[in-house]
């Protein structure tokens, strides 16, 4: 059953998209009760539709999730891990729910390229708890799936947008052309919208793509991010895909 979620007026910064540089430099403090800092930087070229804040967004946001899969203590606990889409998944729990205090070090922009870099507390006794926790289920934590999307997270950003990740389970793609090992296939995410007394404000279809600029194209295991304006009246949410 897909849960009901309402707004908490605040969010971690995670979104998950590649096809651009990345430079990661991760600083490690003093261990304070399993806490360590945690630094990484991403540069992003972005195009339109993609606006700049949403492109800046995204840079901090995959320098974060970087700062994370590139720490010691994520390093040390998966060095002998080859499942791709378990690792992506490993990184993904721990940035949105151990990770703190999160900090814009630098940003910048020229043209069309930006660049972040932040750092942030780490909750690093996490780790092997998560690790055993997703390995004993099985299963993935989601939100909702069906035969070829995941629905990973979904949550409130501090500008009032609702920004959601989910994961392709099946190669997706909205090119139309054929290729070699199964028909085409693409899915798309569902948005309810409801106010305080539960009535539906706005629901909504969006295709989901690894970017918010459109790539026609999503590998099994790859994870890419929506962000939706939320309307004003809005008090609680549901993110869902059509079985």
């Amino acid at each position: 059953m897909t849960p009901w979620l309402s707004f908490t007026g605040c969010g971690a910064l995670v979104a998950i998209a590649v096809q651009c540089l990345a430079i990661v430099a991760p600083v490690q403090a003093s261990p304070d009760n399993g806490r360590v800092e945690i630094t990484g930087d991403y540069r992003y070229a972005f195009h339109q539709p993609e606006t700049l804040t949403e492109a800046k967004q995204h840079a901090c946001a995959q320098a974060l999730h970087l700062a994370v899969s590139n720490s010691e203590a994520v390093k040390e606990r998966t060095a002998t891990l080859v499942d791709s889409p378990f690792f992506h998944r490993l990184v993904h729990t721990l940035a949105t729910q151990h990770v703190s205090d999160q900090q814009v070090v630098q940003q910048s922009e020229q043209g069309r390229t930006v660049y972040c870099k932040v750092k942030a507390l780490f909750q690093t006794d996490a780790v092997e708890q998560v690790l055993l926790a997703q390995t004993v289920s099985g299963i993935d934590q989601a939100l909702d799936q069906n035969r070829t999307l995941r629905i990973l997270n979904a949550h409130e950003e501090t500008d009032g947008s609702l920004v959601v990740t989910y994961q392709a389970l099946k190669r997706l793609d909205w090119l139309g052309t054929a290729y070699q090992g199964g028909l085409r296939e693409s899915a798309d995410v569902m948005v309810d919208f409801y106010d305080e007394q539960g009535v539906l404000v706005r629901s909504s279809r969006h295709p989901a793509r690894k970017t918010a600029t459109g790539d026609d194209v999503m590998n099994p295991g790859e994870v890419g991010t929506l962000r939706i304006a939320k309307p004003q009246n809005a008090k609680s949410y549901r993110v869902w895909v059509v079985k």
